[in-house]
């Protein structure tokens, strides 16, 4: 593709108050757009990047045994509870309750969830071990989003989970 088909363009000059030369080499490049305080679209360059790193972790995750999964990031309060974090975790993991009134969490990390699969996945220890994976957008209520791309609110994280005999 020419780059003068490409969507986004490129700026002669790092934006005032680039934290990072990194970030700033990012924006200056049409990689990412600053929509708020920690918060980022990723443009056509930035995406296709991330997809082909994307790409080379799932291929080392499968080379070792790993199956890709995907959990929801909207959680019943429910299995935060019963392992005590709801209560553990202060305003960094958003709440709300649905439309009928059940307790709800956007969920910053998948634990709790794997959990709750394993559970009724893994019946004997003659299905162990067992190694899953997955990529997913998440979402911290980060006080002070700061660093460019290293401390966001809203990001992609690899989450891995094994299940073993010990």
């Amino acid at each position: 593709m020419r780059m003068s088909h490409v969507f986004s363009r490129t700026l002669r000059e790092v934006p005032a108050g680039a934290e990072s030369m990194g970030y700033g080499y990012l924006v200056r490049a049409g990689f990412i757009q600053q929509l708020g305080a920690g918060i980022f679209s990723l443009l056509p360059l930035g995406l296709r990047s991330v997809r082909k790193i994307e790409t080379i972790i799932r291929e080392e995750m499968d080379g070792i045994g790993g199956q890709e999964l995907l959990m929801p990031v909207v959680n019943p309060a429910d299995i935060w509870k019963e392992t005590g974090r709801y209560f553990s975790i202060d305003k960094e993991m958003s709440r709300f309750q649905d439309r009928v009134g059940r307790d709800m969490v956007l969920a910053m990390t998948h634990e709790e969830c794997v959990t709750d699969i394993a559970r009724f996945e893994i019946d004997s220890y003659k299905r162990l071990p067992q190694l899953v994976y997955q990529l997913q957008t998440k979402w911290r209520d980060d006080p002070r989003p700061r660093a460019g791309l290293i401390r966001v609110r809203e990001f992609t994280m690899k989450d891995s989970y094994s299940f073993d005999r010990d």
